[in-house]
């Protein structure tokens, strides 16, 4: 799509209506005929990004909220489905893995799971921050909400959002007793089934439970074990006690379950077999590595919330949560039955957090202030079976062995305030200045060991026999930062915010949780000292100075809202981690992996954010209906300033320090993204009962997608739409509902992620025999029917 065209294209929308809609906003009532939508609001989602319940028209922040029946109306069946519908943001399945989350907003995020690595992106549900990304591919079940903010949100949220936030909201429970009964049945066995509930208990508590399951065949085979590629076995569920002592007090105790045991995904070779000649398959969704084992995740958490009211106007709430995750991965990355780059991993982790807030709203200012705690562990021990010589003789094969145990112990202190200047000053206008900060201590210990083994390690059932020892590390450090944000919002009418923020994200550094110590380099020809290679596993913190203006906008009295938004980031001392074949024994052959992970320098990210929804027209065709429209472009231009990485000599062998910044590119961030639905509903009578029929058609577009730092000819995804078509009909009494989804209708392969050791022509191999090249793909067409019962 040409560049200049679309910029114009979505820029004369936004100022045709922020100019000319403005002088309609006013006319008299009485020159409205009977179809005038302009006494008809599109529905205002309240919000609570800035941990207070308001419109998301006076929300300072270039966000998006979605309510759960919009998202059930198109069939939406999880978190993923955002990356369709929200601008700039990347939401996918991590790759070799079924629900591992790789989340990217505004060019900012993170997509190597290994423990050591932190999410850029921070995930909630009901405000309590899921540490890994392993088990975040969130189904959309028994939710009243989610809300996308983009930008840094590190004041309000904390680590790990310099990128945005992602937040699950789930409803609270009602004081009558009702139940909920939802099936889907689709494309490649789909049977999924979610039974849901609550109870009062007496006239101050009530019970609650939601519990689901996720069933589909896969998309392909594994050619070689003969088990589906790309199935789908889950179990979750959620339960809660809300329990209401007095008029102002609330308490809630939660748990939730997640359990995953589809098969390991193999990825979709892109290049012949380097060693063997095997060809590439002809079906995407094929794969047919030889590897077998256990792969499974289980984790559940368990969470506290009270509030109470100790004054008008005040509002101290308190957030307690445990959980813990246990996942199982065979990833066999070389995507063929020998045994070459075969890996089996294990991830687990636990997290303990305590969150204290002090909310007030008065006549003159609103705000929060808090603390924040968080005791986490990440522990992950792999195998890599890199060849299968070994196996021929009847001897172990050789086997590079990682174990990364991570501890994660971090605090802050939070504060944000919101002033309401009209009030101070008389003023005839809306003005609101809000400032905020955050003092944030990140403290990170690290023990990586690194083995080169013959056999599986004791993790795998093994008894190894211990080659070599690269690596044996055990360091910790200590990261702080303060974070500040200040915005300033102007409301010239009740229907009109524009603004300009400036807010600051940091993450934390760590150590290369697959460094090699022997790797470290000495200095003046020395063997490296305990602090070279301190320095040599050792990651900084990253940042993010973010700068914003945006106008948010209802039009003909909520008829139409509009949000438009353009943002400056400067982004500095970018943690870019990665893996490279190592030679450990000085033969010139490649017998393992080195972990390459650096502060590579600084990248500027700008552009721009434009959402509207609108009623276009009512009773239209028939008396009731209604014509509907939301849109939504995002534009990203991001580039690196400067990416400093060692580079050889061919000549001579040495290396030295280089800039390739114009050789580099941001990852998982395509310049384009657009999503237009169109939504007409009618009241109409069918099988005898009265009810409402939706008809809702959806596209989205993503422009050309880099999947990782160097661009890649057989990875990088062009750019590409996805049609989506739904019709729901849905009883008056709300009592019954039926829906038919069709997403992506056009049957359009697109890649989501890939693996790759191999130069990038695919000619030779940087690590094993064969070379790897693999793709990982987003969902074929699929046609699901949906059927619902509430009592």
């Amino acid at each position: 799509m040409d560049t200049a065209r679309f910029s114009a294209l979505s820029l004369a929308i936004a100022m045709a209506l922020s100019t000319g809609l403005a002088a309609q906003t006013d006319r008299p009532e009485d020159d409205r005929d009977d179809r005038d939508l302009s006494n008809v609001p599109v529905d205002v989602i309240q919000v609570t990004a800035r941990r207070r319940e308001e419109s998301e028209l006076d929300v300072p922040i270039s966000m998006t909220a979605l309510s759960g029946q919009d998202l059930a109306d198109v069939g939406a069946q999880d978190i993923t489905f955002l990356k369709q519908v929200v601008p700039n943001t990347t939401l996918e399945v991590s790759r070799g893995t079924s629900n591992t989350l790789t989340a990217f907003i505004r060019g900012v995020g993170q997509q190597d799971p290994v423990a050591g690595f932190e999410a850029g992106v921070g995930i909630y549900i009901d405000d309590v921050f899921l540490n890994r990304p392993q088990g975040a591919v969130l189904d959309i079940f028994d939710v009243e909400r989610i809300e996308v903010l983009r930008g840094p949100q590190g004041t309000l949220y904390g680590r790990n959002t310099i990128g945005g936030a992602v937040k699950f909201v789930t409803r609270r429970l009602g004081r009558e007793p009702a139940a909920r009964i939802r099936g889907n049945l689709g494309s490649y066995s789909q049977r999924d089934l979610i039974v849901s509930g609550e109870l009062p208990m007496g006239e101050t508590a009530a019970v609650g439970a939601a519990i689901a399951s996720f069933n589909r065949d896969g998309f392909g085979s594994n050619l070689t074990t003969g088990k589906d590629n790309y199935d789908k076995d889950v179990l979750a569920a959620r339960a809660s006690v809300e329990w209401t002592p007095t008029d102002n007090s609330f308490i809630r105790l939660g748990g939730d379950y997640f359990k995953d045991d589809s098969n390991p995904i193999g990825g979709h070779r892109l290049i012949p077999g380097l060693f063997s000649g095997a060809p590439v398959l002809d079906n995407v969704y094929d794969s047919r590595g030889g590897q077998t084992g256990k792969n499974f995740t289980e984790a559940w958490g368990v969470s506290l919330l009270a509030e109470v009211d100790f004054a008008p106007g005040w509002q101290f709430k308190s957030i307690t949560a445990y959980r813990e995750n246990e996942n199982i991965q065979q990833i066999d990355f070389d995507a063929l039955p020998a045994v070459d780059l075969d890996v089996a991993t294990i991830y687990d982790s636990d997290q303990f957090s305590q969150e204290f807030q002090v909310n007030f709203t008065t006549d003159r200012a609103a705000g929060v202030a808090g603390f924040y705690y968080l005791n986490a562990n990440a522990f992950g021990p792999f195998d890599v079976r890199l060849f299968e010589t070994g196996n021929l003789i009847g001897a172990p094969g050789l086997n590079a062995f990682t174990k990364g145990d991570v501890d994660t112990n971090t605090w802050s202190l939070f504060a944000d305030v919101s002033f309401d200047l009209a009030a101070w000053f008389d003023l005839n206008t809306g003005l609101e200045l809000s400032v905020g900060g955050r003092y944030t201590s990140d403290k990170r210990s690290s023990r990586v060991l690194r083995q080169n083994l013959l056999g599986a390690s004791e993790f795998f059932g093994g008894d190894p026999i211990v080659l070599a020892t690269t690596s044996d590390f055990d360091g910790s450090d200590t990261f702080t930062q303060f974070t500040p944000r200040v915005s300033l919002a102007w409301k010239p009418t009740p229907d009109q915010n524009l603004y300009v923020s400036y807010s600051q994200g940091f993450k934390g550094g760590g150590f290369d949780p697959r460094g090699l110590t022997t790797l470290a380099p000495g200095r003046d020809g020395n063997p490296p000292t305990e602090e070279d290679i301190f320095e040599f596993m050792r990651f900084g913190p990253e940042t993010v100075d973010s700068y914003e203006i945006g106008l948010k906008s209802r039009w003909l009295n909520g008829r139409i809202n509009t949000s438009l938004a353009f943002f400056y980031s400067d982004y500095t001392d970018i943690q870019v981690p990665g893996s490279i074949g190592a030679d450990t024994t000085g033969d010139g052959i490649a017998d393992t992996f080195a972990g390459v992970t650096t502060n590579a320098g600084a990248a500027t990210v700008k552009g721009f954010e434009f959402e509207m929804s609108a009623i276009l027209a009512q009773s239209m065709l028939a008396s009731g209906d209604a014509l509907t429209l939301a849109t939504a472009i995002g534009y990203v231009d991001a580039g690196y300033d400067e990416f400093i990485t060692a580079v050889a000599n061919p000549a001579t062998g040495e290396t030295a320090l280089e800039d390739v910044s114009d050789q580099r590119v941001i990852q998982n961030t395509p310049k384009w993204t657009a999503h237009a639905n169109l939504r007409y509903d009618w009241p109409v009578e069918w099988f005898g009962q009265d009810g409402n029929v939706s008809i809702i058609g959806a596209w989205s577009y993503r422009s050309k997608t880099n999947q990782f730092e160097i661009p890649s000819a057989f990875l990088d995804q062009p750019s590409y739409s996805l049609y989506d078509l739904s019709l729901v009909w849905r009883r008056a009494d709300n009592r019954y509902e039926i829906g038919l989804h069709g997403r992506n209708l056009s049957d359009r392969q697109y890649k989501v992620s890939g693996y790759v050791f191999a130069t990038p022509d695919g000619s030779a191999s940087t690590l094993g025999l064969e070379g790897v090249m693999n793709a990982f793909y987003g969902p074929p067409r699929t046609i699901t029917l949906t059927g619902q019962i509430n009592f």
